[in-house]
């Protein structure tokens, strides 16, 4: 019997071994999607307890401990944080077959040195050992980022955001005490900024997440409008959100992302389009046609400009999201209350790249269906698109949400191998609020070794270690960095 979470831990073969430890466990990370907080980056944020770092915007661990029966006083409420501590330790310790689990121990592992399952009963010690650890300087924002062997992070921000904390970070010329592993630094007074700008290697920068500038169904979207400048028409609005790009990529955004139900595509004439959206000037909500139509026409219209600015375009989809009103209601959207939505409308997404693809404008686009029935469909749309001008110009987003698990891993893996070429996938993001989620990348190599070294050992794959080699380096790393072009 192997021990729990050793050296090897989900490297069930000597060739993943070797590819893991030789290859894959070194290499830096390119987090190219995440939603840290980079005025948390820039203030170097000091963490007063585990519970800030672990359960504080986790909706992924607040649905668990739902599920567990948690009472939500103690997942949202007004617990303390360590009573919030002891029922996260009391949840995870039956997680079996959760991911949750193994990234918990991870980041338990790695950051901290605890080397056993965290349980209900030594809860109040690994709480004093994490919290030791969080009070040195060494556990700072920056310097979780920096342990992490962090090169890149890539943000999620709105278009009409003043990427304030980007611009302060990209000036930042002197070294702190807290980056230099010194003397304790001082946790900022809220609003604050450190006496002393840090010179920080990591590049942290923004990612255009235009998804409010879409919400025309929404009840507050013309205070959204307001927010850029209050455009009067469509194309006014399509120039403003143009003029936001373009700032975007003067502080050095490589990617955009949106968060979609489905990729829509109906096609209406530009007039049509101005009518709907004066409409919705004067107070009238759209029909579902209308904000279909209105959806594709901004869609086309940014998908060109990101293409001639040279923005990757992200797409997530296949998401129903806010399904429980009353939890909506009180804690708003992120909450731990979205599913799986219904296969996506495959004919559809070809239809809408095809409408940038007819005139020479498709970006850079990745792809991510959150309903894992759809990992062959999006591939062999993928395939009918893919051009010279860029290796693995599409991309198969790594397996996302509720299905960033072993088993949805491998599945994601397995099927671009089988429909496109796995050694130029961009591999592995976070996709999260918190700093120690680094692991994450740790469990994905994990898989991919593992995976990797089964088709070698049972002879599908040469045992050739320069092909290999390659192959980890690029879905690991390297593929990320010529593609976003970090």
């Amino acid at each position: 019997m192997r021990p729990f979470l050793d050296k090897d831990f989900l490297l069930s073969t000597e060739t993943a071994k070797k590819l893991y430890h030789e290859i894959a466990e070194q290499l830096p990370i390119l987090d190219y999607h995440c939603h840290l907080d980079p005025r948390e980056i820039y203030e170097d944020r000091r963490f007063e307890n585990i519970t800030q770092v672990w359960l504080g915007g986790d909706h992924y661990k607040w649905r668990l401990m739902r599920s567990f029966g948690i009472e939500e006083k103690y997942i949202t409420g007004d617990a303390t944080d360590r009573e919030k501590f002891q029922a996260w330790a009391e949840t995870l310790a039956l997680a079996v077959g959760n991911p949750l689990y193994h990234w918990t121990h991870l980041e338990l592992k790695n950051y901290f040195g605890f080397e056993g399952p965290l349980t209900p009963e030594n809860a109040e010690a690994v709480w004093t050992l994490c919290n030791a650890q969080l009070a040195k300087p060494e556990f700072s924002a920056r310097n979780l980022l920096l342990r992490s062997k962090v090169e890149v992070i890539c943000t999620t921000d709105d278009p009409a955001d003043s990427l304030k904390w980007h611009r302060k970070l990209a000036g930042d010329d002197k070294t702190s005490p807290a980056c230099r592993g010194g003397g304790p630094a001082s946790r900022p007074v809220e609003g604050s900024i450190p006496s002393e700008a840090a010179a920080f290697p990591v590049k942290v920068l923004p990612s255009y997440r235009p998804d409010k500038a879409l919400g025309l169904e929404k009840p507050d979207y013309l205070d959204y409008l307001a927010r850029l400048g209050g455009p009067q028409s469509f194309r006014a609005l399509v120039d403003a959100l143009k003029d936001r790009l373009d700032y975007f990529v003067s502080l050095g955004c490589r990617v955009s992302d949106h968060g979609l139900a489905a990729v829509p595509f109906a096609p209406a004439a530009e007039d049509l389009v101005e009518h709907i959206f004066q409409n919705r000037l004067a107070g009238v909500l759209p029909s579902a046609l209308e904000e279909k139509q209105f959806k594709t026409a901004l869609l086309v219209e940014l998908g060109r400009a990101y293409h001639a600015k040279g923005v990757v375009m992200q797409l997530h989809f296949g998401v129903i999201r806010d399904l429980s009103k009353r939890v909506y209601r009180r804690l708003g959207p992120d909450a731990g209350i979205d599913s799986i939505g219904d296969q996506a409308s495959i004919s559809e997404l070809a239809a809408f790249l095809n409408a940038l693809d007819e005139t020479g404008q498709l970006p850079k686009t990745v792809l991510y269906s959150l309903n894992p029935n759809d990992n062959t469909a999006v591939e062999t749309v993928m395939g009918a698109f893919q051009t010279g001008e860029a290796r693995g110009k599409l991309q198969h987003g790594s397996a996302w949400w509720f299905n960033d698990h072993k088993r949805g891993m491998q599945a994601q893996l397995e099927s671009l191998a089988a429909e496109g070429h796995l050694a130029t996938f961009v591999g592995m993001l976070t996709d999260s609020r918190s700093f120690l989620s680094c692991a994450r990348h740790e469990y994905f190599r994990r898989i991919l070794c593992d995976l990797l070294g089964a088709w070698v050992e049972n002879g599908e794959y040469p045992d050739d270690k320069a092909l290999l080699t390659r192959i980890v380096r690029g879905v690991c790393y390297d593929n990320a960095g010529a593609y976003f072009g970090f």
